[in-house]
């Protein structure tokens, strides 16, 4: 199966998991031990405002390959009508354009892109 040809929602389905893998992984490295607490913590970067704003950051600094890139654009770009009820639309294809180009990383078993992309994400060092 050609990844290219995928439905970028379903590559932004498949991201959501990888993407919210990691800030769990991440918050519970940090120390909190409180489930209610963790989950605080887990919206400041799995809501679709954090994540259009972490992906904004992210084209800011040129930080994608023209390949995320096309993902990327397919993503933002796709005619869906549907968004949650707490944030635009715009807001809402940004945040699935970031989970579609996970979801298109991990199709194609490219862990060490992901880790690169959630460093950026999570304030560390960029690859």
């Amino acid at each position: 199966m050609n990844v290219l040809e995928i439905n970028v929602l379903v590559l932004a389905y498949l991201g959501d998991v990888v993407y919210e893998n990691y800030i769990r992984h991440f918050l519970v490295d940090s120390g909190i031990g409180n489930v209610d607490s963790l989950q605080t913590e887990a919206v400041k970067y799995v809501s679709a405002k954090a994540q259009a704003r972490f992906l904004q950051k992210l084209l800011d600094e040129e930080f994608f390959i023209e390949e995320e890139l096309s993902v990327i654009r397919r993503a933002r770009n796709y005619r869906g009508t549907r968004h949650p009820k707490n944030c635009d639309i715009i807001t809402y294809k940004y945040a699935t354009a970031l989970e579609a180009v996970i979801g298109y990383l991990d199709f194609i078993d490219n862990q060490e892109r992901i880790k690169c992309i959630m460093k950026a994400i999570l304030g560390g060092k960029i690859c």
